[in-house]
């Protein structure tokens, strides 16, 4: 058994809720697909990586997509939820990194958010002086023409 693996007790419970309808050719342990779900999830593996003895990672992806689609992962939740009385805790375990200088701030700056229209000045372009250069030979020639001529 490994450590992402279904426990006894658990499994009795999900057991009686998983789908369960015989038609085409036999199914794969659900208790075994279960695992294998469980251990990519849990892990944050890609299916690619699942190891062999939870089965083919179709098989597992599959599973997991169509159950997603039908809503029995929800049904599944309020049942292990509703066997342990309240006593399960779920912890998220999603970070967020600043960079290092997030933290600090200089003392004493103030700063102000506008969004009123007319608080953003339009750009101030200066036109170059030397004109347009592109690397036709006609443009250069005219280029050329005007920076020899005196002023």
């Amino acid at each position: 058994m490994s450590r992402y693996d279904l426990t006894d007790f658990e499994w009795r419970v999900i057991q009686p809720l998983l789908p369960n309808k015989p038609r085409g050719v036999p199914r794969v342990d659900d208790r075994r697909v279960l695992n294998g779900i469980f251990w990519v999830v849990r892990s944050g593996a890609p299916w690619r990586d699942l190891p062999e003895r939870y089965g083919p990672r179709t098989t597992c992806y599959n599973r997991f997509a169509r159950w997603r689609r039908a809503g029995v992962w929800d049904r599944l939740m309020d049942a292990i939820s509703a066997a342990y009385d309240g006593d399960i805790q779920m912890i998220d375990s999603t970070s967020i990194r600043a960079h290092q200088q997030a933290a600090t701030a200089k003392r004493g700056v103030e700063i102000i958010v506008s969004v009123a229209p007319g608080a953003v000045s339009r750009p101030r372009y200066t036109r170059s002086s030397t004109g347009k250069v592109s690397r036709s030979g006609s443009a250069l020639q005219r280029v050329r023409r005007t920076m020899r001529q005196p002023r």
